[in-house]
C-alpha cells in the first residue's frame, strides 16, 4: 500500500490518534490485528491506547474503509480496502495470503434469496479458506 493515501472523512472528530492509526494502516500491505497495530504504534512512540485502536478500527470498518477477516483463532484482522467495490476474499490457511475477488452471480443469488424471504437492507461477507499455490506445493 502507498503512504500517499489521504486520511478518510469519517464520523467524529479528526484526532491525532485516528490519523496515527490511519497512517500505520496505509503503510501495511498485510492484514494486522488490533494488538499488532497497537504494538506498531507504540514502537513509533505514538501514544494511542489499545481501546482507541479498537474504536478507530471499528469506525473505519463501519465506514467501509477496511477489509476484516476473522481467522480460526477468532481475533479479527484488518487492512485497508484495496477497492471500494463490494468484494470477498480467498484466504490461505497456512500463510494468510488474501486475494480479493468479486462474485456477481453470488450477489444476484443473495439478493434473490433475501427478497424471497422478505429481507431488506441485506449485507454479507464471504471468506473462502484454502491453501494458496505456494503453500500447496510445500
Amino acid at each position: 500500500m502507498s503512504t500517499s493515501i489521504s486520511t478518510p472523512q469519517v464520523k467524529g472528530r479528526s484526532t491525532r490518534q485516528k490519523r496515527a492509526v490511519w497512517a500505520a494502516l496505509s503503510e501495511l500491505e498485510d492484514f494486522v490485528s488490533a494488538q499488532e497495530l497497537h504494538r506498531i504504534l507504540s514502537d513509533r512512540d505514538e501514544k494511542v491506547s489499545l481501546a482507541t485502536v479498537y474504536r478507530v478500527l471499528q469506525t473505519h470498518q463501519e465506514e467501509g474503509l477496511l477489509d476484516v477477516l476473522r481467522p480460526d483463532d477468532g481475533e479479527a484482522i484488518y487492512r485497508l480496502c484495496a477497492g471500494q467495490e463490494h468484494h470477498h476474499h480467498l484466504v490461505c490457511r497456512s500463510c494468510g495470503l488474501a486475494v480479493e475477488f468479486e462474485a456477481p452471480d453470488m450477489e444476484s443469488w443473495v439478493s434473490r434469496l433475501a427478497a424471497e424471504n422478505g429481507f431488506t437492507e441485506v449485507r454479507h461477507t464471504l471468506e473462502v479458506y484454502g491453501l494458496c499455490q505456494n503453500c500447496s506445493s510445500v
